[in-house]
This record gives C-alpha cells, structure tokens and sequence, in this order.
C-alpha cells in the first residue's frame, strides 16, 4: 500500500515539535494546512513523522568515544569443573512459579538447592565460568537470602560487570567496601582516609573488617570521630561492636549510655549486659536481687517476686525502657528488663547457691513464673550461656512440650541456638520422638547442616508415621521441604521403600497416599541430586 500523497502546500520538513504536538492533540482537534482534511489526517501525520525520524537520525554526528573500561580484576581461583559448571547453568535456569497449579511433583526444587551449591563451590575455592555471571546476578538481585554466597562466589569480575549495568548494583553495594578493596590493618595511613572521607557504606565495611580481625583497632577508630556522628550513624557503628565483644569495651559502651539518642543508649546498655562482668551487669544484679527471693512460709522453697515500683533515672540511664508496648503491665515490663540484664552467674549466689536447673524447677509465687523464666530465656540466649539454655529447655521427652523454662517455639529455638551442634540435633531428635513434628519446624531450623543421623532418622520416621496414620500430607510440606535441603544425602536408600503409593484406610484423608508418595520420591530424588553435585566438585 503506497504512502498517502501530500498535499501541495506540505513544507519540505515540519519541525518537530510541531508534529508532537498535532499527535499530542489529535488531528479532530488540530488540523494544520500541511495535512489533508478528513480522515486522511492522521495517516499522513503518521507518514510525516516516519520522515521526520528518519532525517533526524540521518543528521546525527558521530560523538567522540568514550574511554574503554578498565579490565576486571584477575580472579586467580581454579575454575568450575565442567560437570559442575553445566549443574550450575542448570540450577540458574529453574525459575520459581512454572509448576502447574500448587503440586509440586516428585522434580526437586532446583532453586532451592542453589544456596548449598554455592556453599559448596565458595567452600572449595573455585571460580565461577564467566558466562554464568549474567544469570548468577541475576538471582542474587531476586534473593537478597542468595547475595552473600552469590557475591563471593562471583569474585572480581562481578563487581565489574555491577559498574557497566544498572541492574546489577546491589552487588557494589553488597561488597565490602562499595567492591573497592579494603586497607590492610598495617595501613594506617589509609586507614585514617577512608574513616575521615569515604562513603557511609564504605566506612561501615571498613569498621566491620577491622573489628573482625582487631577488635581494639576498630574501637580506638571509631572513638575519634564518636562525637561529630549523626545518631543514626552512631547506632550502625555502635552495632558492630556485637563482633569480638570483650570487657575492653566497656568504658566506650558506659560512655554511650549517656548518648542523645535513646536508641543508642539502649544498643550500648544491650551490650554491657553481655559482659557479666561489667559495672552496668553489677547495678543490674543487685536491683534484680531485690525483686526475687526464696520463701519457705508455703511448707517448702518457693520463689516469691516484688516488682519494682517505680522506673528511676538510673534505670533508665542503664537501659531500662519505663514505657511499657501496648497490655504489659509497667511493673513485669521493668521486673523482665532488670532480669534478663542481670548477670545469670548471681542467681546462684543470690538463691541459696542452687544450680540453674534447680532454680528453674523451684514453683513460682502469684504467677510471675511466666515472666520471670522468660527473662531467664533471654538473658541466657544474650550471655550465650549454655548452662542456663539446658536448665530452661528441660529434657526434651518432658511431657510438656515447653519445658520447664521456655514457653514458646520461638525461645526454645534461640535457647537451642547456644548450644553446640551435637547436642543440638540430639535435643530436637528427642524432641521429635515425644511429640512429634507438628511443634518442631522452628526448632529444625536451627539445627546443623545436614542434619545428624539421629535427627535424619526421627525426621523420617516420623514421616512415616504421619503418613501410616493417614495425615494430610501437605500439613507436613514445610517439614518435608527442610528435609530436602537439610538431610544427609546418604538417608537416600533408608526412603526408597516409602516410595510406593500405600493402602488407603478408611481413617486415611482421600488421595492422601499418592501425595506421600510422591513428596517422598521428590525427597529421595533430591537427596540424590545433593550427593551427585558433591562428586561433580570433587568430593567422594
């Protein structure tokens, strides 16, 4: 079809502007004499334009080029074996949402199984093959939970690419430094230049690398500048104290409980009380002494509590927020606030030199039980006093499944979380074999990977016995999907014989046998997956 003739009268060129603004209005409402009337308006506006553009992009001059980017930084790091350069295409490739409907099938999640891949690969050094970089950043910027391994497995060249695109500046911003290399602790000189002119990012990286590897150093740093920092500034800094905490520290800390910023005042307070040696641990000790005592009038010992009744200025000073959050009473938010800051190694002392577990199972007077013990919680999981954790977990086959001390999922996982990974697992394996998984998601997740043999067997077996009773399976997905990220590899053949479809009983939920099935065999397939990308990277 040929273009619509101009009329006579068509300048040789129509500015620009002008055209943009005839097609902004619409040629009903403007029509200029260079344009034929009617319904031909607006295809030869269209045609005039394509002229237009072509003519402008014709009388373009060619701009002087810009300067070549510097090479990337050698990565010197063995590359990829090939077996798992194509498991890594291959695991970039999967993308979440393409199941149909929400059955998963009996495929492993290969997304799922990237985190442990890169674990692997950043644990045995290699670097990665340049043209899986695109896809790898890719992911990373979809899951922030993926950056840190992403990044480090990534290298130099990542960063690299992170300054040519948009896209991908999550990664300078990831990277200690901003993805410029950090001084040398003898580098003194540079030291002090950064501190004084770099970029906040880049100042907290720096902080953070020196209190990893001199705490000291970092410390007498940040003391330089402490009193010219904004206050949000000043609570960041403050933070990274929490690395290589020691009792050097405390007459910084006691310095910053008399900070302008309330947040600051209570970081500084939250870390003092982490030294149970510190001034600010003692004051707590004894106001916290004053509040719980023994009482033998109720025919045996018993513990009674006297809330404080009023919130001072120097517990204030020392951290004590006085405002309780919304259906706390002011008393029990002050009484838990002194305890859990108070030094646990006093209790002894304080109470008639009884050990943690005594303590714990003494009853508690006009129930204060609750508060107090969870107190107790908290201030073991802050002095990461294992102890004091045993005492408040109980054994796990307690016909309670909070124990003695602990009363919700949450602080048992964080009581478990001070504990070594040995009798970690071993506690939740107990756990699991008296009340099964129903309450012990959370506390799973705190556990080791992969999982001991002892937990990768009460894990399976109670599988299975949820799936003999005829549970609904899907109740179990979340337990089910830890176990594919988290079990030995080796439980493989212990699963095989769950595999097959079971007999449906009357009591059993309709279908539910081919769901077991079926997650069973995505476990099993799993499992063997996770074995097959060790050998790729050279592991037996």
């Amino acid at each position: 079809m040929s273009a619509t003739p101009a009329p006579p009268d068509t300048p040789s060129a129509v500015p620009w502007e002008e055209l943009v603004t005839v097609a902004l209005l619409g040629t009903d409402r403007r029509t200029p004499p260079w344009l034929p009337p009617g319904r031909q308006a607006p295809t030869a506006l269209l045609d005039l334009a394509a002229v237009e553009t072509v003519r402008r992009r014709a009388g373009l001059r060619p701009s002087p080029a810009g300067a070549r980017p510097e090479p990337a930084a050698a990565d010197p790091r063995p590359l990829l074996p090939p077996a798992a350069a194509r498991r890594l295409a291959m695991l970039l490739s999967d993308r979440p949402g393409t199941g149909a409907g929400g059955r998963r099938g009996a495929a492993p999640d290969l997304m799922e199984l990237l985190p442990q891949w890169l674990a692997l690969a950043n644990e045995r050094g290699f670097a990665p093959p340049p043209e899986a970089l695109p896809a790898l950043l890719d992911a990373a910027r979809g899951r922030t939970d993926l950056r840190p391994a992403a990044l480090a497995f990534a290298g130099p060249r990542a960063l690299w690419l992170a300054r040519l695109n948009p896209d991908w500046r999550f990664a300078l911003r990831s990277a200690p430094g901003g993805g410029s290399e950090l001084p040398l602790p003898e580098e003194t000189d540079r030291i002090q230049r950064l501190w004084q002119e770099g970029l906040f990012a880049e100042r907290v990286a720096l902080l953070t690398a020196l209190r990893a590897r001199q705490p000291a150093v970092a410390r007498e740093l940040l003391a330089t500048t402490w009193a010219t920092e904004r206050a949000e500034d000043r609570l960041m800094f403050l933070d990274s104290l929490r690395t290589g905490l020691e009792p050097a520290d405390e007459p910084f800390l006691e310095q910053a409980l008399s900070d302008r910023s309330r947040n600051v005042r209570a970081t500084a307070a939250e870390l003092l009380s982490a030294l149970p040696g510190s001034a600010l641990a003692g004051r707590m000790a004894v106001r916290a002494a004053a509040c719980v005592a023994v009482d033998f009038t109720q025919g045996g010992p018993a513990l009674v509590v006297e809330a404080p009744h009023e919130c001072d200025p120097g517990m204030e000073r020392d951290g004590v927020v006085p405002n309780p959050p919304a259906g706390r009473g002011e008393r029990s938010w002050w009484l838990g606030q002194l305890v859990e800051a108070a030094p646990l190694g006093s209790w002894q002392a304080r109470l008639g030199g009884r050990t943690p577990e005594e303590i714990v199972a003494l009853p508690v007077a006009d129930d204060w039980r609750g508060e107090l013990h969870g107190a107790w919680c908290r201030a073991a999981v802050r002095q990461r006093d294992p102890g004091w954790s045993r005492a408040l977990l109980g054994p796990p086959s307690a016909p309670e499944a909070g124990g003695p001390g602990a009363v919700s999922l949450a602080e048992r996982a964080k009581l478990l979380s001070t504990l070594g990974a040995e009798e970690r697992a071993d506690w939740v394996a107990g756990f699991i074999a008296r009340h099964g998984l129903s309450e012990a998601f959370q506390l799973l997740g705190v556990c080791a990977v992969p999982w001991a043999a002892p937990l990768g067997r009460a894990v399976v077996d109670a599988l299975n016995i949820a799936r003999d009773a005829g549970s609904y399976p899907w109740s179990f997905s979340g337990v089910m999907g830890l176990a594919e990220r988290c079990l030995d590899p080796a439980e493989a053949s212990r699963l095989d014989t769950l595999t097959a479809i079971p007999d449906e009983t009357e009591d059993s939920s309709p279908g539910a046998g081919s769901y077991w099935a079926e997650a069973f065999q995505r476990l099993t397939t799993t499992l063997r997956l996770r074995a097959t990308m060790r050998e790729e990277m050279g592991e037996p």
